[in-house]
């Protein structure tokens, strides 16, 4: 079982940044891969970032050259910094852990652009 905690959200004027934490409750080191995924009222859940176990990451076409996720192993918390915001980037976004094919999800944080 993993539990993902996320926090950073909150509401930013466009061309604005943030940053996103997601603390997992075990070393993140056993956890194949992780990301982030967003979801705007209604709209379906989507892929923005991944990163994996080797430090591979994989972004959506929409945030590339915008968004970056990390991870650092120690505090066993994945990042994403945002960057060059826009209004369409408003959505609750979730953070993702797939531990051998399971995928956990944390609770959400709001993230909201002003124009």
């Amino acid at each position: 079982q993993v539990q993902l905690v996320e926090s950073g959200g909150g509401l930013v004027q466009a061309g604005g940044s943030l940053r996103l934490s997601c603390a997992a409750s075990i070393s993140i080191d056993r956890i194949n891969a992780m990301g982030w995924y967003r979801q705007a009222p209604g709209k379906q859940r989507e892929l923005v970032a991944t990163i994996s176990n080797y430090g591979r990451t994989n972004y959506a076409d929409s945030v590339k050259g915008r968004f970056t996720i990390s991870r650092d192993n120690a505090k066993n918390t994945v990042y994403l910094q945002m960057n060059s915001l826009k209004p369409e980037d408003t959505a609750v976004y979730y953070c993702n852990a797939n531990m051998f094919g399971v995928l956990y999800w944390g609770q959400g944080t709001q993230v909201t652009v002003s124009s």
